[in-house]
C-alpha cells in the first residue's frame, strides 16, 4: 500500500507492522519516524544497517518469537535496505509478529525496484516515498530558526543555505547546526562567513568531529582529519563546537548528579538538544567525568590562544588535542 507521509495521521497505525520509507529527503524521513513512532516511545529502539540485521537475522528473528529481546524494545529499524531484505521481511510476514514495528529505511528506489513492487503490492505493508524539499519549505525552515535563536543573516545568505542544502531538510539541519553554533559568540553573521561555514557539507560536518571527539572514538577522529582539508577558520569553529557541546555535556553530567532520567534532563536542556543528537549525549555522558570534562574546557580555551598565536600549526595543534584522549 501508497501513502504520502503527511496522509499517515489518516492511518490506523495500530493495524500495520512493516513500513518502507525511500527517497532522497532522508531528512523527511527522520522527522516522520520521530513524529509517528519514536517520540514518546517508552520502549528501547533497535537500529540496524541492512547488513547488520541480515547477519544477525537468525538471533534477532528467533528473539522476535521468542519475546524476550523485544519485551521493552517494539521498534526496529533498518537503514540502507535493498531487494535482499525481501525474504526475512516475508519470513517475519508468515510469523506474524504483529506486536513489533519494523521501519526500513533507503534511498531513491525505481519503480522497477523489488523491494519497491513488494511493499506497493501487498496491502498488509505501508510504503512511503518521501521526495525533495521544494525551496520555498527549505526558505521557510531557515527564516523560522533564525527568528527563533535571533541571528541575523541576509537573503542571500539564506538563498545560499537553501541551495547547498539539495532538496534535503537533513542536509539543511546540518548547516543551520552549524550557524548555531557559530552564532554563540556572534549573533551578526555576514554571507562570507556564512558560505565558509555551509562549504564545510563536502567535507565530513565538525558536529560529526566533535561528537566523535566526545564520544572518544579515536578512529572515527583520525579519519576524519585525513580525509579534509580545513582552513584555519574551520579549526577555530571546531573548538568553538567543542566548547559549547562540552559544556552542554557538562551540563547534563551535572544534572545527572541530582536526577537519574536522563531522557528527562535532555528534554529540559536549553539551548534545546536537537532530536538527532539526544542517542549521542547519552551514549557520551556514560564516558565522561565531571572533573575530567572540566579539565578539557579549560584546555580548550588554551589552545584556541595557541592557534591564533601559530596559525601556520593549526593542524598539528587541534590533531594532537582531540587525539589525547
Amino acid at each position: 500500500m501508497i501513502i504520502k507521509h503527511f496522509e499517515l495521521d489518516r492511518l490506523n497505525l495500530s493495524t500495520f507492522s512493516i513500513y518502507l520509507f525511500y527517497g532522497k529527503n532522508q531528512g523527511i524521513q527522520d522527522e516522520t519516524i520521530e513524529k509517528y513512532f519514536t517520540k514518546d516511545f517508552n520502549g528501547q529502539i533497535n537500529k540496524y544497517e541492512e547488513n547488520e540485521f541480515i547477519n544477525g537475522s537468525e538471533f534477532i528473528i528467533s528473539e522476535m518469537l521468542n519475546g524476550s529481546l523485544f519485551e521493552n524494545q517494539k521498534i526496529l529499524i533498518i537503514s540502507r535496505v535493498s531487494d535482499k531484505i525481501i525474504k526475512y521481511i516475508e519470513e517475519i510476514l508468515e510469523k506474524k509478529l504483529t506486536e513489533i514495528k519494523i521501519i526500513l529505511k533507503t534511498g531513491i528506489l525505481e519503480k522497477r525496484s523489488k523491494l519497491r513492487s513488494f511493499f506497493e503490492k501487498n496491502k498488509s505493508l505501508v510504503t512511503v516515498p518521501f521526495y525533495e524539499d521544494q525551496d520555498r519549505n527549505l526558505t521557510t525552515i531557515v527564516f523560522d530558526f533564525i527568528n527563533k535563536n535571533k541571528i541575523k543573516i541576509s537573503r542571500e545568505s539564506v538563498n545560499l543555505l537553501v541551495d547547498r542544502a539539495g532538496g534535503d531538510r537533513k542536509n539543511l539541519n546540518i548547516e543551520l547546526d552549524k550557524i548555531l553554533n557559530y552564532s554563540f559568540s556572534n549573533k551578526t553573521i555576514e554571507y562570507e562567513t556564512v558560505k565558509i561555514l555551509s562549504n564545510l557539507s563536502e567535507n565530513y560536518t565538525v558536529s560529526e568531529l566533535v561528537d566523535s571527539y566526545l564520544s572518544r572514538n579515536i578512529k572515527n577522529i583520525s579519519k576524519i582529519l585525513n580525509e579534509n582539508n580545513y582552513s584555519n577558520e574551520d579549526f577555530i569553529l571546531i573548538l568553538r563546537t567543542i566548547l559549547i557541546k562540552s559544556k552542554r555535556l557538562l551540563n547534563v553530567l551535572e544534572m545527572l548528579k541530582i536526577d537519574k532520567d536522563i531522557d528527562k534532563i535532555i528534554a529540559s536542556i536549553k539551548p534545546p538538544i536537537f532530536w538527532k543528537e539526544k542517542d549521542i549525549v547519552k551514549a557520551q555522558a556514560k564516558l565522561w567525568k565531571i572533573n575530567d570534562l572540566k579539565g578539557k574546557i579549560y584546555e580548550i580555551n588554551e589552545i584556541e590562544a595557541l592557534i591564533k598565536n601559530n596559525s601556520k600549526n593549526s593542524l598539528n595543534i587541534i590533531s594532537n588535542f582531540v587525539i589525547s584522549l
